[in-house]
Order: C-alpha cells, then sequence, then structure tokens
C-alpha cells in the first residue's frame, strides 16, 4: 500500500482505528517536513519495530520565537510524500494550522526547568510549544512508540521527561544522530548554508567531540572540558556560537564536575543560520 496523505485530524483517527483494531503496533515519526536522511533513518526504524507508521509533517508556529525563522522554514510536501512513501510509510499526518489549532490554546505544556538552558534560554517558549503540539500528536495517533533524533537532545529529554511525569502510555525510541562525512549534523536548516558556510560549520562536531576526548582522558571538570575545543572553534571566525555547555543528561542543568552522564551541546550561527548538535558523555 502506499503512503496515504491525511489532512484532518478525524481522517487519521479512522484510519488508525482500523489498525488498532487488527493489534497492530502503530509507531510516530514527528517531523516539520524538509525532510532528509535523519528523518530516513527515523522511519526507517519505524518501520522495523511497528505494524503501522503514521509520520506527522506540521511546522508548529507556537514553537518559533521569531516570524521570520517560522515564514523561512523549508516546505515541500510533494517530496516529503515521496519520501515517506519510498520508505514504507503508512501515512502522513499534514494538517494545517487551523486543524491544529482551531482556536487560541489555553492550556500548554510547560516543560519547567527543563527549558532554563541551552536552546531554551534563547528561545523563549519555544519549548513549551514543542512539548505541547507532541503531546496533542500523541493524543491524535495514539502510538504504541514514538521515535526523535539525538541531535536535538535538549527537546529528546524534555519529551521523555514528559511522557514519564505525566503518564503517557507511549515509548519514545532515540535515533542516532545522522551526519555528513565532514561530521555536520543533517539539518533542514543546512540547506541555507552557502559552500563555505557548510565548510566552517562541521567545527561544531569537532568541538564536540575535542571536549568529549578532554572527559575521556580524564579531565572531569566542564571548563577542562571546553576550554580544549576553544583553539578548534576559534579557528573558524565564521561560527558565532551562542552556547557551548556541558549540563546533566537528566534535568538538563550546568554541571561543573562530571560525576554521571552528560550532554556537552553546542548553538551556533554561521551564514545567519542557527545550528544545533551535541554528544553524550559516560
Amino acid at each position: 500500500m502506499s503512503c496515504r496523505t491525511v489532512g484532518t485530524i478525524a481522517d487519521l483517527r479512522r484510519h488508525l482505528a482500523r489498525a488498532r483494531g487488527e493489534n497492530q503496533e502503530i509507531g510516530l515519526v514527528p517531523t516539520m517536513g524538509a525532510m532528509h536522511r535523519g528523518h530516513a533513518a527515523l522511519i526507517e526504524r519505524a518501520r522495523d519495530e511497528c505494524g503501522v507508521v503514521a509520520v506527522s509533517l506540521f511546522v508548529n508556529p507556537t514553537q518559533f520565537d521569531r516570524k521570520d525563522d517560522f515564514d523561512r522554514y523549508a516546505r515541500g510536501l510533494p517530496a516529503d510524500h515521496a519520501l515517506c512513501d519510498e520508505l514504507g510509510a503508512d501515512f502522513l499526518f499534514a494538517p494545517s494550522v487551523e486543524e491544529m489549532y482551531p482556536r487560541p490554546g489555553c492550556v500548554h505544556v510547560d516543560p519547567g526547568k527543563l527549558a532554563d538552558h541551552l536552546c531554551g534560554a534563547f528561545r523563549p517558549g519555544h519549548f513549551r510549544g514543542v512539548a505541547t503540539v507532541v503531546a496533542k500528536l500523541f493524543h491524535i495517533v495514539q502510538p504504541s512508540r514514538a521515535y526523535f533524533g539525538r541531535k536535538d537532545g535538549q527537546q529528546l529529554a524534555i519529551i521523555e521527561r514528559m511522557v514519564a511525569d505525566l503518564d503517557i502510555p507511549v515509548g519514545i525510541v532515540p535515533v542516532d544522530t545522522v551526519r555528513e562525512p565532514s561530521g555536520l549534523a543533517l539539518s533542514s536548516r543546512n540547506e541555507r548554508l552557502s559552500p563555505e558556510g557548510r565548510r566552517s560549520a562541521a567545527v561544531l562536531y569537532r568541538a564536540l567531540c575535542a571536549a568529549r576526548d578532554s572527559l575521556e582522558r580524564g579531565s572531569l571538570a566542564a571548563v577542562e572540558a571546553l576550554a580544549a575545543a576553544q583553539p578548534i572553534l576559534g579557528a573558524e571566525p565564521g561560527v558565532k556560537v551562542e552556547y557551548f555547555e556541558i549540563v546533566d543528561r537528566a534535568d538538563l542543568q550546568p554541571v561543573a564536575a562530571i560525576e554521571g552522564p552528560v550532554m556537552i551541546a553546542i548553538a551556533a550561527w554561521v551564514d545567519g543560520t542557527r545550528l544545533i548538535d551535541n554528544v553524550t558523555y559516560g
């Protein structure tokens, strides 16, 4: 069966009710479209593990702190549908903004201190928008499992905590970051980069690896690990670092000494485009 594009909540629920009645596990891959090999890895994993795969495509306005960023976000439904079809997804849920938000929302999911640092410190309200729309998708689709990339590490941690704290019966499946040969994490935003910008942006992953290497050599002070990467970042003047931090993986709070699992995370601007990446240690 080819992938069916569905635009309304009612239609999607009707289709999935049949699958649920046959006791098939439903896998959800939430996306904002402009799909690439990173999204393909999520869909392929879901296809391997679930009887029915639903991919959502919704550019969620409530998680953008800048209207120009929302307006510039890449959109391409025909190409996204073709990829979903090629990879064997069953449904592509592509609702309009009016379908998802028929009225101004009064109730939201607040991620609390998990949004205090990293991207949350620079994008007020972003993760409230993310958590709320993902909660809506979970209630609409009622999947057994949902698939998220590790590249958006703060988002992944918030969604895992939301599911645990609110007792939402969805298994969260993290999927490893897919990278270009240079190490640059795949992102829909990479298409905005010039060839020179794309080359420069690869420094983000090199810096993260240098910090992790420092920890693996036994320097368990965060300041030392981050300092080990500064010469690498300094060699690329076109890369403007927004943050470069080491945080506890459970509560996303900055740490001074490494005493458990941590995430080393970076955000930077290249060619006027904001990029993020992370690696883990421990």
